[in-house]
């Protein structure tokens, strides 16, 4: 109850300085302002403002952001561990990562070298040219 007083005063003090700023002839600040006031009234009128108190005195409802925040924990911490691996994925059997299968005449994973980090590859040199021209065309 007290919630939902509070979030009419705030919109009708917001509309107050919303009807300020429109005798000032600033009509788009006016509006913006009218239309931040207008939203704690709509979530009252909808029920989310009485919903939002009834959950924050709820220990169901904090037990249940607890299990969210674990479950957001653990899938953030898979995502980073997966990363830090470069995207390699664990092969089942103790078999490595290039093993090819009796019959297959190729690997059936290629196995692309890695880059140097001290040489400019053939790809590198291409991609400096068309910033160079580009940087020339603009007279840079």
């Amino acid at each position: 109850m007290l919630a939902e007083t509070i979030c009419s005063a705030v919109a009708v003090a917001g509309l107050g300085i919303a009807g300020i700023t429109a005798y000032r002839k600033r009509f788009l600040a006016a509006a913006r302002i009218a239309a931040y006031a207008l939203v704690p009234l709509g979530l009252v009128m909808t029920g989310a403002v009485e919903w939002i108190a009834d959950t924050a005195f709820s220990p169901v409802a904090w037990a249940g952001f607890g299990v969210l925040g674990g479950a957001w924990l653990l899938l953030s911490s898979t995502r980073a561990v997966e990363r830090r691996r470069g995207g390699r994925k664990e092969v089942a059997g103790g078999a490595e990562p290039g093993a090819v299968a009796p019959t297959a005449s190729t690997p059936s994973r290629a196995v692309a070298p890695k880059p140097q980090t001290g040489k400019a590859g053939q790809s590198g040199a291409e991609d400096f040219s068309d910033i160079e021209a580009i940087l020339k065309k603009h007279g840079i």
